[in-house]
């Protein structure tokens, strides 16, 4: 079995994008030892506010997906935090382009059921795919909040400085 990566291993630690247990599975440490090493050597998960803060701020200025190179080696606040934030920023952007299939879904569903007329025959089915269908846009709609950061909070133009 090779070496851990102890240096890559802190640097997620410390980050605290991850859980504990994700870290360890990544990494192919077992969970015990990654706990009892980052306790040896006094880390603190203490940039995961930095972490979300940067990650926003990517979120906002990209259109595009960045990556990194995870052979550079992390030994600063500000490149845990790069790395970190380019890892939620990837996510952030995989989830909208998932919600936007899923947005064409279900306005295709929606044109589906507005050109169908009702009858006592095909009722309880449509009713049922209704519900179905108004369920599934008010979590698209959620998702897409949650993704666009728009939930529980001012517009940029209101926001306090």
């Amino acid at each position: 079995m090779a070496k851990p990566d102890w240096e890559a291993i802190e640097s997620a630690y410390r980050a605290g994008a991850l859980s504990v247990r994700a870290i360890a599975k990544r990494y192919q440490v077992p969970e015990s030892t990654l706990r009892k090493f980052a306790v040896r050597n006094a880390w603190q998960r203490d940039l995961t506010e930095k972490v979300a803060a940067a990650t926003k701020d990517k979120v906002v200025r990209s259109a595009a997906v960045r990556t990194f190179s995870t052979k550079n080696t992390v030994r600063t606040d500000h490149d845990i935090i790069e790395q970190a934030s380019d890892e939620a920023l990837s996510v952030v952007l995989s989830h909208r382009v998932a919600l936007a299939g899923w947005r064409q879904i279900a306005n295709h569903l929606k044109a589906f059921l507005s050109s169908i007329v009702i009858t006592e025959d095909n009722h309880a089915s449509l009713a049922r795919t209704l519900s179905a269908g108004v369920d599934a846009q008010l979590k698209l709609i959620k998702g897409e909040r949650d993704a666009y950061g728009l939930n529980n909070e001012t517009a940029p133009a209101q926001r306090k400085s």
